[in-house]
């Protein structure tokens, strides 16, 4: 009786080998630096979330004039931003916004990460 073995030759896992390899250097650098990405990202994000609201804080305020915060420029809208802004990474431009009016103010962000976003005065 003869007994068969099972299982890969050294050829065979040699070959798998180069292949993984050559594909882990082609995809590899697609993944190394994503952090300044992140950042531009997360700061996108952060700017959208201003502008919205302040859209709402204008909405209430217009409704009845004890809610919501006055916004009288760019730096007030963080504190109608429910929680303020996430951390300190972030600084918002000194834009003054006459009420009734809108502003285009500029959030940086970390990194050398910037965004726009719209302000309402009220």
């Amino acid at each position: 009786m003869r007994s068969t073995q099972k299982g890969f030759t050294l050829i065979e896992l040699v070959v798998v080998i180069v292949i993984l390899g050559i594909l882990a250097a082609t995809a590899l650098p697609k993944f190394i630096d994503l952090s300044a990405d992140a950042e531009q990202a997360a700061t996108e994000g952060v700017a959208g979330a201003l502008s919205s609201a302040s859209a709402i804080n204008y909405g209430a305020r217009k409704a009845n004039s004890s809610k919501g915060v006055a916004i009288a420029n760019c730096q007030d809208v963080s504190n109608a931003l429910q929680g303020g802004l996430p951390n300190t990474d972030y600084t918002i431009g000194s834009v003054a916004v006459t009420a009734d009016a809108t502003a285009t103010c500029t959030l940086s962000g970390p990194g050398s990460a910037s965004a726009t976003f719209t302000a309402l005065g009220i």
